[in-house]
């Protein structure tokens, strides 16, 4: 598959987007993986869960410390999206990040022992619980509102006001975020108690979390139901170990700082950064298409840019003897009118070969435009005699100046082919062109160039172009039809390309072959007029 084609498929394919692209079978099995093993986990520590273990205040904060640094990135990510795409379930999921990357700060602060024996802001015993809860029924709510808006394929929000979205979303988790810190501190009268002491927590700890776990399977069953993106399977991977970080954290231990204690904030670590972790990945390799992309379009421009330079100066190589030769007869022209009495006679054979000159620039500028354009190619019966003869008295100067013999072998009543006689005149002109070119290159004496013409069985014209040259070389012989294929320094390897496709538009074949002892031959079948034609009568 070429770059072109890699590119195209690429962009024709889904939105590239972690919210709108399908998961990979990798994808679908990591996801599995990562979810096996936190259940293996959990089912290896909930026997134990309530095993008493020290009671290290500091790593509370520093487990905030992470969880704010990967929510709030992962929620910058989720913003960026959503700016481009305005999407209202990246909007709700990206301020379930921002509100957990906000209220872990005063979580932290306030942790009973960690900076203070009862924590800062006026915290007390119950403060850093609740704010617990509050973290995580707001971070299941936006999950679950995620999920929900992706069912109703909610309108996305114009660009133009997404900024404006987005402010609001920062000043809303904001507010929110003080006043359940401020309900958690000042106003935790108004809270039933969830703590007995350092050590133990109350039964009531159990309905805020069951509630929490019940947002959090919500989400999970209607991600499940409606599972079609890379981000939906790895929210449902976040949603499974929410449920056993929240199991962890007030269900199966009775006591804080107990070994489900702590394995609960191990799992919060996990389910926070599994989102940042997918959105990295998503976006490296998003780079990476773009990198190619991009490198892909500039190679497609360069090449693009380098073919129309070799088609301007094959079409300037093609012209540019007619007009030395219009160049030649107005020189002529010019001296015969200063003579007197003007010679009429040669003044008129001075005008049909201008004449001549100028109709070959034409039909060469409309082969190409036949060639390399989309016009309609019409088409009639064309005697490729003329079409030879022409051609060797347009390069008889050539042919005269380089010393090299012509010999023709033409076969009589040969039939007639249908096609576009421009195309043909440029096929053979490129064939004897190329001829030339080739036993100019060598010091011989008797150059020779010959032009032979059969007729076959099966209706067909075979046109042969045999000269005495150096050959065709080691390299394999139908490579010299690819365009840019060139031995000679000065060539840019179109003129037999050309000649490949000129032949293909006439349905037809084109071959060449070395000849022993030193020489080449290019050889062109194409099939006659399926109606009858004058037969050519050239003897």
């Amino acid at each position: 598959m070429s770059m072109g084609d890699a590119l195209a498929k690429e962009a024709d394919g889904p939105a590239p987007w972690v919210s709108d692209l399908p998961p990979t079978a990798l994808q679908t099995r990591s996801a599995l993986a990562v979810a096996a093993g936190v259940l293996v986990a959990f089912i290896a520590i909930a026997p134990f869960s309530g095993t008493p273990l020290s009671a290290l205040n500091i790593f509370f904060p520093l487990l905030d410390a992470f969880v704010f640094v990967t929510d709030l990135v992962t929620a910058v990510l989720l913003f960026s999206q959503f700016a481009i795409s305005g999407s209202r379930p990246l909007l709700a999921l990206a301020n379930g990040y921002l509100f957990t990357a906000f209220i872990v700060v005063p979580h932290a602060l306030t942790f009973t022992g960690a900076f203070s024996p009862t924590g800062l802001l006026g915290a007390n015993i119950q403060t850093g619980s609740w704010l617990f809860i509050f973290w995580h029924i707001g971070f299941a709510l936006a999950l679950l509102a995620y999920a929900l808006l992706s069912i109703g394929r909610a309108h996305p929000i114009q660009p133009g006001r997404a900024l404006s979205a987005i402010r609001w979303s920062v000043a809303g988790a904001l507010a929110l975020t003080c006043g359940l810190t401020w309900l958690a501190t000042a106003g935790t009268d108004l809270l039933p108690p969830i703590i007995l002491d350092n050590s133990r927590m109350s039964p009531l700890v159990v309905y805020p979390i069951w509630f929490t776990i019940l947002i959090s399977a919500s989400a999970l069953v209607v991600l499940g139901f409606r599972r079609r993106s890379v981000l939906d399977q790895w929210l449902m991977v976040v949603a499974f170990v929410y449920i056993g970080e929240l199991a962890f954290s007030g269900l199966l231990p009775s006591v804080r700082f107990s070994l489900g204690f702590y394995a609960g904030r191990l799992f919060s670590i996990i389910a926070s950064s599994i989102v940042l972790i997918v959105l990295l990945a998503e976006t490296t390799r998003l780079y990476v298409l773009l990198a190619r992309s991009h490198a892909g379009l500039q190679r497609e421009r360069d090449n693009k840019l380098m073919t129309f330079e070799a088609i301007v100066a094959a079409i300037s190589h093609e012209i540019k003897q007619p007009l030395g030769a219009i160049e030649l007869n107005s020189s002529s022209a010019q001296q015969i009118l200063e003579q007197s009495p003007i010679d009429v006679r040669e003044m008129r054979a001075i005008m049909d070969d201008t004449r001549d000159a100028a109709r070959r620039i034409d039909e060469t500028l409309s082969g190409f435009r036949a060639l390399f354009g989309r016009i309609e190619r019409k088409r009639q019966p064309v005697d490729i005699h003329d079409v030879i003869l022409d051609v060797l008295k347009m390069v008889q100067i050539d042919l005269r100046d380089k010393r090299i013999a012509v010999r023709t072998r033409l076969t009589t009543e040969l039939p007639a082919i249908h096609g576009n006689r421009n195309q043909l005149h440029q096929l053979i002109y490129n064939l004897v062109h190329n001829a030339i070119e080739a036993l100019s290159e060598t010091s011989e004496s008797n150059k020779m160039l010959e032009v032979r013409t059969s007729a076959q069985d099966d209706g067909s014209i075979i046109v042969e172009v045999q000269d005495n040259g150096p050959g065709v070389g080691t390299q394999q012989p139908g490579s010299v039809f690819e365009p840019f294929v060139t031995t000679k320094p000065q060539g840019m390897g179109l003129g037999l390309a050309i000649c490949r496709k000129i032949v293909e538009h006439h349905d037809g074949e084109i071959s060449v072959s070395s000849v022993k002892p030193r020489g080449t031959i290019f050889r062109v079948k194409i099939g006659a007029a399926k109606r009858a034609t004058q037969p050519s009568s050239f003897s």
